[in-house]
């Protein structure tokens, strides 16, 4: 423990149950039907679909599968996402609206099909799930998300209370929702994709893509090809966007969990605070303990200040609920938000049908993502999907897809402009063990990081994706992309994409990612 209370080390708690894999990587040039890029529950789910069709598949990961985003979710199963269905009735229509709900719904009941088929424990309990709000302001909000729901035939009712220590102005549930263990769950379907002859690799980074009108196939970073008649980007952040010009049409939020030992019996329920900043609550059992999982916190990634303080907000909340509680866990979590809250899933553009995107999940991962795992499975079968319209990555509304492009863009100039100009002026000597700090070699921005070992870490702060000037994360030690919310470690190896490099130790510009060869634009 830190002298603040809080573990020294930001792990989430579903490690605990995670199995290694230690799969090859890919060497060597392959042919298959499909090549899925991504190892987390979207590529490994479709994998499982695909495979049980008949299909040839090939999966590979830049890192290891099931440590991405899925490893970092509160996994929570639900149709409940936040305040949505007012706003999606109000931008859209009937149909979008009530579309996105059935194609959750839809998701939760191939969830329960697959572990019941599949015989997998996971610890999967049902429980309604719950929206409150501590001020007049939202209590508003969520009396009109009720009305929402009446009109789109949600099964959802007004409650007054939720048991917990918590003053509410009115609360709004949805009865029937789910929540398990990830790992769990995904440990199981990645032996039986195995049993079924998908091929896995790990380490292996894919960095464009080359499609024709019968083929597509991926490029590794080691200059492999994966040729296979539909190529599926499940990688968060799509790695290859062609003309999609998703980096202009996705931001990337970032919000923070703890966990600790459940005192008293749990009463039950998920629940979700609508005010600003949001309060997450949900337990899980690990190792025959139950735990409360405790989240919010929410902002953009590479942007702020002391982010560690965070960590500390939601550990100060959760002692005004539960009492003095030892944080035995806490971890950050990294989530694509697109224009319109509505994920992007099918075609990367009209004319590359070939290659496939899922991402955009705005948090409600776990339902999203199953559901675009049967979107795209479906798509490459030849079956018919009714929520194709829903996900369409192509679309775009005026309201309020248009505003959304121009303000996000704004805000991405905003930072790349900001970074540019920066002229730090810290010392390098001045650093103590765990700091890091910005400064200027030869006319050039560099970051450095001071190691417990008094080793000291120099990287080039550009990113590798896009050009944009990264910042230090002082809560998990990495350094983050305000543009598009790339993450890499104090050494400059990439975490979290959308970049595929790590970062450099010499000069580097933007000018040499528009010259590489490799990137996927």
């Amino acid at each position: 423990m830190n002298i603040d209370g809080l573990p020294e080390e930001s792990v989430p708690v579903w490690k605990e149950s995670m199995e290694k894999y230690q799969l090859e990587t890919l060497q060597g040039d392959h042919k298959t039907d499909i090549v899925i890029v991504g190892g987390g529950i979207t590529g490994i789910t479709a994998a499982y679909l695909l495979a049980k069709s008949g299909k040839e598949i090939t999966l590979i990961d830049a890192g290891h599968l099931v440590q991405g985003t899925t490893l970092h979710t509160t996994a929570k199963v639900t149709a409940q996402h936040n305040l949505i269905y007012d706003e999606l009735l109000k931008h859209f229509n009937y149909q979008i609206a009530r579309g996105y709900y059935e194609a959750n719904k839809d998701a939760m009941n191939l969830f329960e099909q697959i572990i019941q088929d599949e015989q997998i424990e996971c610890d999967w309990e049902t429980h309604d799930a719950y929206l409150y709000s501590t001020s007049g302001e939202y209590a508003k909000k969520i009396e009109d998300e009720y009305k929402a729901y009446q009109n789109l035939n949600i099964n959802g009712k007004i409650t007054e209370s939720i048991p917990f220590n918590i003053e509410i102005e009115n609360a709004l549930y949805m009865k029937d929702q789910y929540q398990f263990n990830p790992t769990k769950y995904l440990n199981r379907l990645v032996q039986i994709i195995q049993d079924k002859g998908v091929k896995l690799y790990e380490n292996t980074v894919a960095v464009n893509v080359e499609s024709t009108e019968q083929s597509a196939t991926v490029i590794t970073r080691d200059g492999h090809k994966i040729e296979g008649k539909y190529v599926l980007s499940c990688t968060h952040f799509p790695f290859y966007e062609g003309k999609g010009l998703y980096s202009g049409k996705l931001h990337a939020k970032r919000s923070y969990v703890i966990a600790f030992p459940n005192q008293n019996p749990y009463p039950g329920g998920m629940y979700l605070s609508v005010d600003e900043p949001s309060r997450s609550i949900r337990h899980a059992t690990i190792n025959n303990q139950d735990y409360i999982l405790f989240g919010g916190e929410s902002h953009k990634v590479g942007q702020g200040k002391n982010l560690h303080k965070h960590y500390l907000n939601l550990k100060r909340s959760a002692e005004e609920i539960f009492g003095k509680v030892p944080i035995e866990y806490r971890w950050s979590t990294q989530d694509l938000v697109t224009l319109d809250k509505l994920p992007y899933v099918g075609p990367v553009t009209k004319d590359e049908p070939r290659v496939l995107i899922a991402t955009g999940y705005r948090k409600w991962g776990m339902t999203n993502s199953t559901a675009a795992a049967k979107l795209m499975a479906d798509k490459v079968i030849g079956n018919s999907n009714p929520y194709e319209e829903v996900y369409n990555p192509s679309r775009f509304n005026a309201d309020p897809s248009l505003k959304k492009f121009f303000t996000e863009n704004f805000d991405l100039t905003k930072h790349l402009i900001k970074g540019k100009l920066e002229f730090p002026k810290n010392e390098v000597e001045d650093l103590k063990q765990g700091e890091a700090t910005t400064f200027l070699m030869n006319g050039q921005r560099k970051g450095a990081y001071k190691h417990d070992d008094h080793t000291v870490y120099i990287v080039d702060t550009t990113c590798t994706h896009a050009g944009c000037e990264v910042n230090w994360n002082d809560a998990e030690n990495t350094w983050d992309c305000p543009c598009h919310g790339s993450r890499y470690s104090y050494k400059g190896e990439v975490i979290e994409g959308p970049a595929e490099k790590d970062l450099k130790n010499y000069d580097f510009r933007m000018l040499d990612i528009l010259k590489d060869d490799e990137s996927g634009y």
